[in-house]
């Protein structure tokens, strides 16, 4: 976070922004040296982006590590579901509509496309196989994602005119007016993260397989259906104001998981820590490697993202 508050156009000395931060706490009153303008830069500019990226990424690697231990399947990532493609088709309508549905149409109908695409999954699930097999919940989420991106390219070939500003938000980025994406996301971080959080040893239970859950007190059709409710909240939340940025499910609870193991009680604070800090160094990345200019932030997480993907499958072979 340190590193994110000190990149950029403006020069901000680390004993600056260290005095700063300290006079923020209650209680404690220090000089910063920093002039009006770069307190303004600090608190106004960066401190939004650098919270934002450590909400979004912490939130992404909260749910991959859940997503993972729901399905038991270490190559589930927040996408998993339908999230991505009906945020991606509700992200477009909105911006294909322009400023006909108000300034916060975006990141409102991402949402309610993630959210949207989650509960087709589910419904389809349940229609074909009851939603009682992780199989029948992932092939119907492959199905519905595949059924959604089918929409959101008809869309854009209507609307072509909106192209550029449709890629631009589907390869993801940071930028913030202020406080008001990190305020607008919070509450639902917040409640995603201690739903998910309090059942840890659920997780670890689920893990073993159904019939030993449900022997040990578990019901496994219920606790699937909260923890990825809970995943998805924070995952819809986070994507309508960050654009869809990969690979940071997958990436970073693996990081964790070969670190310090994959008891659940853990692997999820941990994540989340590491998340956070990954997305923001990534954000770092972008806005430092094409100066003045700024590269997606999906685009970075991609590059690192994709090798380490090709190792977690060539490591699973090598075990099998």
């Amino acid at each position: 976070m340190l590193v994110g508050l000190l990149v950029g156009p403006a020069d901000l000395t680390v004993h600056g922004v260290l005095l700063d931060l300290a006079d923020a706490l209650p209680g404690v009153h220090v000089d910063s040296g920093l002039t009006l303008p770069q307190h303004a830069i600090l608190w106004q500019i960066r401190m939004p982006r650098v919270v934002l990226g450590v909400l979004v990424g912490a939130t992404l690697s909260l749910s991959g590590a859940t997503y993972q231990g729901v399905f038991r399947n270490p190559l589930a990532d927040p996408y998993l579901l339908g999230v991505s493609s009906g945020a991606g088709l509700g992200a477009t309508v909105a911006i294909v509509a322009g400023g006909s549905i108000g300034p916060f149409g975006v990141p409102l109908l991402a949402f309610a496309g993630g959210v949207v695409g989650v509960l087709a999954t589910y419904g389809l699930g349940s229609s074909v196989g009851g939603g009682r097999t992780n199989a029948v919940i992932v092939l119907a989420g492959v199905a519905v994602a595949a059924f959604f991106n089918a929409l959101q390219t008809l869309v854009q070939q209507w609307f072509d005119d909106s192209l550029t500003a449709v890629y631009a938000w589907m390869l993801g980025r940071l930028s913030t007016d202020g406080w008001t994406d990190v305020v607008a996301i919070l509450p639902y971080v917040v409640v995603s993260a201690v739903v998910i959080l309090l059942h840890r040893r659920t997780l670890d239970l689920l893990a073993l397989g159904d019939v030993e859950a449900a022997s040990l007190g578990v019901d496994p059709a219920r606790a699937r259906l909260l923890l990825v409710a809970a995943a998805t909240l924070g995952t819809a939340a986070v994507v309508s104001v960050s654009g869809l940025i990969g690979f940071v499910g997958v990436v970073v609870p693996h990081a964790a998981r070969l670190l310090f193991g994959a008891s659940h009680r853990t692997l999820l604070p941990v994540s989340m820590a590491l998340g956070g800090a990954f997305l923001v160094l990534t954000d770092v990345l972008a806005r430092w490697v094409l100066a003045p200019a700024e590269l997606p932030i999906g685009v970075v997480t991609a590059v690192v993202g994709a090798p380490f993907f090709v190792f977690v499958l060539r490591r699973r072979r090598s075990r099998a």
